[in-house]
C-alpha cells in the first residue's frame, strides 16, 4: 500500500504567520470548544460566526457526517542503540504489523523544555532489521518502508503484538512543535468518538469534530439536523512531510448509506423548483474520504468497509458530498486538493486569505471552516453545484 503523488495546492504562495498557530485548546485559551471561530463560505462569499452558532448555518434535512474513529496515545519513548526517539504508530496492518514512524524528541532541558519536551522533529526511518526497545522490555523491528520511494513510514513488527496494551501503559498522543506543551488525551478526544473492541483507533484527532458539544449536538438535532457515523482510523500524517494520505481503514454502516442516499434523493427532487432539501455535509477530510469510497459512479453510497486509497483531487471531484467542515490546513497540505475539489479554486483562495486577514487560528485546536454550496448560482436545469 503506497500514497498516491498529486500535484501542488492552489495556496503553497500564501504565508500563514507562525503567530496564527493555535498552540493550546480553546479551553486553556479561556473559551469553550463551541466558542472557536467559524468561516463560512459559499462560493466566494464568506462570513464570519461563533461555532456554537452552526445551526443557523444548516437546515432541517441536511445530513452531518461524523468520524466516530478515538484518538489513540500514539507516541512512545523508544531506543536505537544509544539513539533516543519516539516512535508514532500510525496504522495497524492486516497481518499484525504496524506502521510506525521514527522522531526525533524534543530536548526536555532548559528554558524550551515546558513547550518542547513531548513535541518530535522529523527523523529519517530505518534501517531494515533496525531492533527499537520499547517500554516495558518490549521491541519492534523495522522490515520495510511502507512506500519503496519513501522513508518517513516503515512495517515494523512488535514483540508480543500487544500494541493496545503498550499504547494505554506508556502512550501519549501525539503532537508537534506548534502546540506548546503536552495536552491529556482527552484533549484529542470528539464528542463523536467510540472504543473499538479490538483497540484501534487514530494516530491523529480527526479534528474537524472536536468543537461539537453535546449541547450543540442536541441543538442541532432538535432542529433537524441529522448525524450521520462513519469510522476512518486516521494514520499519521506528519506535520512537515504534506504527503497524501496513505491507505486507511473505514467503514460506511448500512445506516449511514441510507441517510445519506436519502438526502442525495430528496435535494434533487427539489433542486428541480429551486435551491433547498437536504445537503451531505462531512465533517473533516476524514469523512470525505470515508464516504467517496463508498460512492459509486452515480452518486449513491453503498454499506463498506475495509481499506482505501482514494486521494480525492479536483480532477477526480466529489460524488456525494456538498459540504464540508474542516480545520484550516497549512498551504501546502495536500487536504487542500480536497478542498478545492469541493468548493472549486476561487473559493478556497478567498476563503484563506479571508482566514489570515481576520487572524483565524490554525491547527488541530484551531478555528473551522465551514464550506457550503453556492446557492445563488443555482439554476431549475442544474443539481446541486458538487453533484
Amino acid at each position: 500500500m503506497t500514497g498516491a503523488a498529486v500535484g501542488r495546492t492552489v495556496l503553497e504562495g500564501l504565508r500563514v504567520p507562525d503567530a496564527l498557530s493555535a498552540r493550546v485548546p480553546a479551553e486553556q485559551r479561556g473559551a469553550g470548544r463551541d466558542d472557536v471561530r467559524l468561516l463560512v463560505s459559499r462560493g466566494t462569499e464568506v462570513s464570519h460566526h461563533a461555532f456554537r452558532d452552526l445551526a443557523g448555518q444548516l437546515r432541517a434535512g441536511d445530513v452531518l457526517v461524523v468520524n466516530t474513529s478515538r484518538t489513540l496515545p500514539a507516541a512512545v519513548e523508544g531506543r536505537l542503540g544509544g539513539e533516543r526517539l519516539v516512535v508514532h504508530f500510525s496504522t495497524r496492518g492486516d497481518d499484525g504489523r504496524w506502521a510506525v514512524e521514527l522522531r526525533t524528541p524534543g530536548t526536555g532541558a532548559g528554558a524550551g523544555a515546558g513547550r518542547h519536551k513531548g513535541a518530535t522533529s522529523v527523523r529519517a526511518g530505518g534501517p531494515a532489521g533496525a531492533v527499537v526497545r520499547l517500554p516495558g522490555g518490549g521491541h519492534l523491528v523495522l522490515e520495510e518502508p511502507l512506500d519503496p520511494a519513501g522513508t518517513r513510514l516503515w512495517w515494523a513488527r512488535v514483540a508480543g503484538g500487544d500494541v493496545a496494551g503498550l499504547l494505554a501503559r506508556y502512550g501519549r498522543p501525539i503532537r508537534y512543535e506548534y502546540t506548546e506543551r503536552d495536552q491529556p488525551l482527552s484533549a484529542y478526544q470528539t464528542v463523536f468518538a467510540l472504543p473499538s473492541p479490538d483497540g484501534s483507533g487514530s494516530a491523529e484527532m480527526p479534528s474537524a469534530g472536536r468543537p461539537f458539544t453535546a449541547r450543540l449536538v442536541a441543538e442541532l438535532v432538535s432542529r433537524g439536523v441529522q448525524f450521520a457515523p462513519i469510522r476512518l482510523d486516521t494514520g499519521v500524517a506528519s506535520a512537515e512531510a504534506h504527503e497524501p494520505p496513505y491507505p486507511e481503514r473505514f467503514e460506511v454502516p448500512a445506516t449511514t448509506a441510507r441517510l445519506v442516499n436519502a438526502a442525495v434523493a430528496g435535494a434533487g427532487l427539489v433542486d428541480q423548483a429551486g435551491p433547498g432539501g437536504g445537503r451531505v455535509v462531512a465533517v473533516g477530510t476524514t469523512a470525505v474520504r470515508a464516504l467517496e469510497s463508498a460512492a459509486g459512479p452515480g452518486g449513491g453510497v453503498r454499506a463498506a468497509a475495509g481499506w482505501t486509497d482514494l486521494v480525492v483531487t479536483p480532477g477526480r471531484g466529489v460524488r456525494v458530498v456538498d459540504g464540508l467542515l474542516t480545520g484550516l490546513h497549512e498551504p501546502a497540505a495536500s487536504h487542500l486538493l480536497m478542498l478545492e475539489a469541493i468548493a472549486g479554486r476561487p473559493a478556497l483562495e478567498r476563503a484563506y486569505t479571508e482566514a489570515v486577514r481576520h487572524l483565524y487560528l490554525w491547527h488541530e485546536f484551531g478555528d473551522v471552516h465551514l464550506v457550503l454550496p453556492d446557492e445563488t448560482a443555482h439554476s431549475p436545469s442544474c443539481a446541486s453545484n458538487f453533484r
